[in-house]
């Protein structure tokens, strides 16, 4: 898919084996070079952000060398979530649960809501790439509800799902640009109209559910090939935890049933050994590609999103099994499996919050606050370091800072530094800035609660009304 580039965390270690010896919790140290970093990294950010006659925008990625330049204008996908800048004002809010905002930075919120709320994003409606996704930063940034924008989401609507323009008007299911997304989105908003289409998105998903001899799965759309992507972002796992949200949100437990079908799937293929969870990355396995991730995207970090899913809708077992331990052991799987040490070419080679460090630190966070447990902290405390430690100052101001991934696939090594939120210094600044507020404060910090992982934190974290 596009926005991911390469595929960065291959297979390792078996899921349950003995996690390596785990640094003592270093509290408040951890919490200010953390802090540290992560105003370091946010400044660069900033820096990087362009004005246009049409409002604010940044690059994807900034060439690394001071001398040199990078893109001269706006991509078409410059409004979205994953990596426009939509993202950046997902940092700020961020950002605005750790410390007041400078002038500049409310300056900069408010010219993103200005122009999130007349831009159509070439008629996508995805979380992370489209007009959902517009709905949410503006409601997190203190721009209330838009209506506007709820009636676009409507009028692009069909039957079988909202169509996306960088797949032919094909229509997703998905959680990252389909329907999966839009419904959680929808559910998340609120109010008579959104509760009506994310029906109408359910109902959706209901209809192209694939039944298989332990369960049911998805495409991520009709039309792709005989592949099948289980996790979170392109897959069953993702479609499944949308449908058990709405199943509890809209009383419907038909949809609580389909979700709960997909996840015994998703065990019935699993490799569970030594009381562990992996999902392959995708099937028929593909050649060049590894069996298994384990981050946000393609691994046990999101797809754990559904087992939480499922408890809150109030399912029993999952395969013999309450939710919770299927969870746990996604966890353990994780924590086993030898990141956020980089063991070879091609393993946890990303740092971004889709599919890296970031995004691991910030799932044992929900875990950390959700459970009060020192192991939890115990590996934030290593991720955190971690992306301190991988951190790169700017030739260009020694006081900023980015991450520069390495593809070993590719001359040079390292990357250029990306900028936005899912594969970015943004989003791995606000991984930060949530660690140091936990560290420096408690588990009972403020948390961003987000469409597709609300019900991931304490009942008294779970949904902030959209100021």
């Amino acid at each position: 898919m596009g926005h991911h580039g390469a595929m960065d965390d291959p297979d390792a270690d078996a899921p349950g084996a003995k996690p390596e010896p785990q640094v003592p919790s270093v509290g408040l140290k951890a919490g200010v070079a953390a802090r540290a970093c992560a105003e370091e990294a946010w400044a660069w950010t900033l820096a990087q952000v362009r004005w246009d006659d049409d409002g604010p925008w940044v690059p994807v990625r900034v060439a690394a060398a001071a001398e040199a330049t990078d893109e001269p204008s706006p991509a078409p996908d410059r409004d979205e979530i994953y990596q426009g800048i939509a993202g950046i004002g997902l940092a700020l809010a961020e950002v605005h649960l750790t410390r007041e905002w400078t002038d500049v930075e409310r300056t900069l919120a408010d010219a993103i809501v200005a122009r999130l709320r007349r831009a159509d994003l070439q008629g996508d409606c995805g979380l992370y790439t489209g007009l959902a996704g517009s709905l949410t930063v503006i409601g997190l940034l203190g721009g209330g509800r838009d209506d506007e924008l709820l009636t676009g989401i409507a009028e692009r609507w069909t039957p079988v799902g909202w169509p996306s323009p960088e797949y032919a008007q094909a229509p997703l299911n998905d959680l990252l640009m389909g329907t999966a997304g839009i419904v959680l989105t929808l559910l998340w908003y609120g109010g008579d109209e959104a509760t009506r289409l994310a029906r109408l998105g359910a109902d959706a998903l209901v209809a192209t559910a694939r039944p298989t001899p332990h369960g049911v799965e998805w495409k991520m759309y009709e039309g792709d090939r005989d592949r099948f992507m289980p996790n979170y972002s392109h897959g069953t796992a993702g479609i499944a935890t949308a449908l058990a949200v709405a199943g509890r949100q809209l009383d419907r437990p038909d949809l609580v049933e389909l979700a709960h079908l997909g996840a015994e799937h998703l065990v019935s293929l699993a490799d569970t050994s030594c009381d562990g969870f992996r999902a392959p990355l995708q099937l028929p396995a593909a050649e060049g590609l590894e069996d298994f991730c384990y981050g946000w995207c393609h691994g046990p970090t999101g797809t754990a999103n559904l087992f939480g899913a499922l408890e809150l809708a109030g399912a029993r077992d999952v395969a013999g099994r309450p939710p919770t331990a299927w969870r746990a052991a996604a966890a353990r799987c994780v924590a086993s499996s030898g990141l956020p040490e980089r063991r070879y070419d091609g393993f946890w080679d990303n740092d971004g919050l889709c599919c890296g460090t970031a995004g691991v630190l910030d799932a044992v966070l929900n875990l950390a606050q959700a459970t009060d447990e020192a192991e939890h902290l115990a590996f934030a405390d290593r991720l955190a370091a971690a992306l301190v430690e991988r951190s790169e100052p700017s030739p260009v101001d020694p006081h900023h800072r980015y991450w520069r991934f390495y593809e070993h696939r590719e001359e040079p090594h390292y990357l250029d530094p990306g900028v936005g939120w899912m594969q970015g210094a943004a989003g791995i600044a606000a991984a930060l800035f949530r660690y140091a507020r936990i560290r420096d404060t408690g588990v009972g910090a403020a948390r961003q609660a987000f469409p597709d992982d609300w019900w991931m934190a304490p009942d008294s974290q779970r949904r902030p009304d959209i100021r």
